[in-house]
């Protein structure tokens, strides 16, 4: 188990984080959302729109379980947590990090909504969002990091302070 894999919601900074954290480490760096983009050849919101949710969440496992690594940091798109088979195959191959902001700092770091590739079901709004998936979030992290006013370099020395905790305590 030597990768790393960052979950939580879009905006919390799995991408920016993702990639400071493996140049620390000296990791290789994976975004699955890029990876759907990739393997669908067609952006994450042009999916969303001309194919629906179901297809970008099955687009999305698919890439999960596809993305066969090692030494790698692994940025997901907030809604991996849909897919057990992808949690469970990303469980086994790495440490899981939830990356816990707040509401309201989502919301404040997020001004692309509807053209960013969000997977929000019909009649539901970000908050609603945002309470379901925390809960998952919560049940597959290995580790939880609270990154409220944080800046990347400070969110980089926690979850070095973390894994560093982790390694020290037997499991």
């Amino acid at each position: 188990m030597n990768n790393i894999t960052l979950i939580g919601m879009p905006g919390c900074g799995k991408s920016t984080i993702g990639v400071l954290l493996a140049k620390t480490l000296g990791m290789d760096f994976l975004d699955t959302d890029l990876l759907i983009q990739k393997q669908e050849n067609c952006l994450l919101q042009q999916i969303l729109n001309q194919r629906g949710l179901e297809y970008f969440l099955k687009a999305e496992e698919k890439a999960v379980l596809s993305a066969i690594c090692s030494n790698t940091v692994i940025a997901t798109g907030g809604s991996v947590v849909y897919s057990p088979s992808a949690m469970a195959f990303l469980k086994k191959c790495s440490t899981i990090i939830y990356l816990q902001l707040p509401f309201d700092e989502i919301m404040a770091r997020l001004s692309n909504i509807t053209t960013r590739g969000i997977a929000i079901p019909a009649g539901e709004t970000m908050a609603d969002v945002y309470k379901e998936r925390t809960v998952l979030y919560q049940q597959y992290a290995d580790l939880i990091l609270n990154c409220t006013g944080q800046t990347p370099e400070q969110t980089i020395s926690a979850i070095l302070r973390l894994q560093a905790d982790r390694k020290e305590r037997p499991e």
